[in-house]
């Protein structure tokens, strides 16, 4: 499976008074991590929706836990993959790593969607098999 990694400088404005990162904002930073995977694999989020004709992949389902938290000057890494298929939607793992120790996991379920027809809500496609096969390669 194909995995992806992008590194976080931790900031003040990342965390709470406890000076530990605030929760949301790990979901900030797991959203970006699935772009980035896209991105990172041949699909750049723009060209992906011009060349498919898609909207996007908007998050149905997402949770997190939290095994260790990070703070103020921590660099963390964040390792990324879609770890299974739909028709239509897709499962991303998050592992977000402080040194060598894993101090998150997001787990989210995304679908690829198209406009209606008659543009007032969205749809969803089948994910491209091209696109299946580039992410479930090594």
């Amino acid at each position: 499976m194909f995995t992806s990694r992008r590194t976080i400088a931790i900031e003040w404005g990342d965390c709470d008074p406890a000076n530990i990162v605030f929760f949301p904002r790990y979901f900030c930073w797991f959203d970006g991590s699935t772009a980035h995977h896209f991105k990172a694999a041949g699909f750049p989020k723009p060209e992906f929706v011009r060349g498919y004709n898609v909207v996007g992949w908007p998050i149905v389902d997402a949770r997190a836990t939290f095994h260790v938290p990070s703070r103020h000057g921590d660099e963390v890494v964040i390792e990324t993959r879609i770890t299974r298929f739909g028709r239509s939607s897709f499962d991303v793992e998050h592992r977000l790593m402080r040194h060598d120790v894993l101090a998150v996991e997001g787990f989210e379920k995304r679908v690829l969607v198209e406009k209606t027809a008659h543009g007032h809500g969205l749809s969803a496609v089948p994910v491209p098999e091209e696109v299946i096969a580039v992410f479930m390669s090594s």
